[in-house]
This record gives C-alpha cells, sequence and structure tokens, in this order.
C-alpha cells in the first residue's frame, strides 16, 4: 500500500448527500477480483449517458477535475452495501482523501484498508471546503496527515481527528498483508517450532 504523507491535489466537489456504494460502483463490476481497472466505471450511473458517452455535466468529467484527487463530498458518503469495490475504484481514479461531515461505518473501514485517508469535518467547514474545491486548480487543498491539518488555499489550517492506529497505517504505507509481514520473524519461529514438536501436521 502507498504511504500516505501529505497531499496537495486539486479537489473535486461531490455536493451531494447519502452517496451509496452502488452508486460509487455498480453491483454489476462486483465480479472482478482486482484492485485496479475500476477507475473508468467510477460513479458510472451519473457520469454517463445512456449511449455510454460521457456527462459533460458531471464534475469528473471537466478539467481540471480529472486529475483531482481529493473529493468533498456530503455527508453519509458510501453508505449501502459494503463492497470493497467502492474504495478501489476511487483509488483506481486517483483519489487519496475524502472529505466529508460523515461516512458509512464499513465504507470508512474499508477505505482506510486501501490506503486512503477520510477526514470527517463539521458541514460548516466541509462546506467552505467544497467552495474551495469549485474554483479548481486555482485552489488547491493541502492534506498533512503527521500534523492532522487540512489547509486552504488562503492558508487557513484545519485540524482533524485521526485513529492513532489508522494514522500509522497510512503513514507506513502499512494494510493488513503489511502488518503481518512485520511479524515474519515471530511467526517463522513458530512454525520451526511447531514442526519440530508436531511434525505430523507437516507431512
Amino acid at each position: 500500500m502507498e504511504k500516505f504523507t501529505t497531499l496537495i491535489a486539486i479537489a473535486a466537489p461531490l455536493p451531494m448527500i447519502n452517496v451509496d456504494t452502488d452508486k460509487i460502483i455498480p453491483a454489476k463490476w462486483l465480479k472482478t477480483i482486482k484492485r485496479t481497472g475500476l477507475g473508468p466505471a467510477l460513479f458510472e450511473a451519473i457520469r454517463y449517458r445512456k449511449d455510454g458517452s460521457e456527462d459533460p455535466g458531471f464534475v469528473l468529467n471537466k478539467e481540471p477535475y480529472r486529475h483531482a484527487e481529493i473529493l468533498v463530498t456530503g455527508e453519509n458518503f458510501g453508505c449501502g452495501s459494503s463492497r470493497e469495490h467502492a474504495p478501489w475504484a476511487l483509488l483506481d481514479f486517483g483519489f487519496r482523501c475524502i472529505i466529508a461531515p460523515d461516512f458509512a461505518d464499513i465504507f470508512y473501514s474499508n477505505a482506510f484498508k486501501n490506503g486512503i485517508l477520510l477526514v470527517k469535518l463539521p458541514q460548516a467547514t466541509v462546506d467552505k471546503m467544497m467552495a474551495d474545491a469549485e474554483k479548481g486548480a486555482n485552489a488547491r487543498l493541502t492534506v498533512d496527515l503527521e500534523r492532522q491539518v487540512v489547509v486552504r488555499p488562503d492558508g487557513e489550517e484545519v485540524p482533524f481527528d485521526i485513529d492513532p492506529f489508522r494514522k500509522h497505517c497510512l503513514l507506513n504505507g502499512l494494510d493488513e498483508v503489511g502488518l503481518t509481514l512485520q511479524k515474519a520473524e515471530t511467526i517463522g519461529g513458530f512454525e520451526a517450532r511447531q514442526k519440530t514438536a508436531t511434525p505430523w501436521l507437516y507431512r
């Protein structure tokens, strides 16, 4: 998993509430178990017209938001089913951080496991950052995970809370596999002792 330290990026405004995981990535894409290649299907139902062409009115089909790495959106983002394909699609598009008043619980957990930082802020503050995002490339946001602040284009620093363990994992690029591999020496020692004590388990 890629480390997350400081991100200076274009933020895309998505002023919608209750964006569920089916809207993030339709169920028809759940057949794949690959974490890559889902970016083009992100927000498919509202990003494309019925003929498959891009809807020019949708934010991610406009410049400079095609290159956004931060998403500013409304409350209860990621509600609905628990599909992990939702954070996969967001990450594959290029999003590393999502700012909203709150998130659905399972989505919140899945996003962090896939290297996406979710920042919860009061609605009034999110509204200000939504306005910042609407200014396009001239108003980039800075997300400093180590200091736990989002810096607005005018220089205002907005602090945010994050669980220390999730912060540690993001800063060090550790997913569940990475955390397990940190114990490789201990695991190897246990297996060696077990092979000696109970060799029949390894026949």
